[in-house]
């Protein structure tokens, strides 16, 4: 399992919302609160943000803790952003990749992350990875069950579908493969926010010019709001719109 977050609005350090507050995601880490399976994502982590005025993000990723990363701790404390997206990674096979199989997954202006699990991993999928061209698979980061998640929706991206919509139709698609997956997506181009709650705890908060998505609140701030799930996210620093995902038709 993993825990992740994304955010755009008013430039912040990344400390601030990632290691500062009393719940912040590195403390998820070690300590998640509402993560449906495994206490501990110790298996890697990476954060990407947006810089003004590029609109293909920038990653850093280890395959390490990060409480461990003294490094990433002084980056968090001066870099600046108006929109990014992390994730601490517990893995569902021990040493699949390392700091590859690290969300966030990129292409062009976006990232991409997934908090779950597909039951099954790796055979379940083979007829949905099989709708993939050759090319598309050797050019996955990691051999993980995240990564083919991201092919996936990627393709619908390529294709012209919405963000809310693409990843709505990648959960459907894969839950229709494995049963019981859980299947939290999280994407960003920098500019908005879409998110999919299928099995696992997902929160949004918003204020004035920014809006955070998070697998669960960074801090006790009432304003948060849980969704419901099998719900599908699409936000901006504006405000939030909330969909239902229906179960894939038998």
């Amino acid at each position: 399992m993993c825990r992740h977050l994304a955010f755009v609005g008013e430039p912040l350090t990344i400390g601030e919302l990632l290691r500062d507050p009393p719940h912040a995601l590195e403390r998820q880490s070690w300590e998640p609160r509402t993560q449906a399976s495994g206490t501990v994502n110790a298996d890697g982590f990476g954060v990407g943000w947006y810089a003004p005025g590029d609109p293909v993000p920038a990653r850093y990723r280890r395959s390490g803790p990060v409480w461990g990363d003294l490094g990433f701790a002084d980056l968090a404390r001066v870099i600046r952003t108006g929109a990014l997206l992390a994730a601490v990674r517990g893995a569902t096979l021990p040493g699949a990749d390392g700091e590859a199989a690290a969300a966030p997954f990129t292409a062009g202006h976006w990232l991409f992350s997934h908090n779950g699990v597909i039951p099954g991993w790796p055979g379940v999928l083979d007829p949905v990875a099989a709708t993939l061209p050759s090319t598309e698979l050797l050019a996955l980061e990691a051999r993980t069950d995240s990564a083919i998640v991201w092919a996936l929706a990627l393709r619908r991206l390529r294709a012209g579908e919405a963000p809310g919509p693409a990843l709505a139709a990648t959960v459907r698609e894969v839950a229709e493969a494995a049963p019981g997956a859980r299947l939290n997506l999280l994407l960003t181009d920098g500019i908005t926010i879409a998110a999919t709650a299928w099995g696992d705890s997902l929160s949004y908060l918003t204020g004035p010019g920014r809006t955070v998505v998070a697998s669960e609140p960074y801090d006790d701030d009432p304003r948060w709001t849980a969704v419901p799930d099998r719900t599908v996210l699409t936000a901006s620093r504006d405000g939030v719109v909330l969909s239902p995902l229906e179960e894939p038709v038998p």
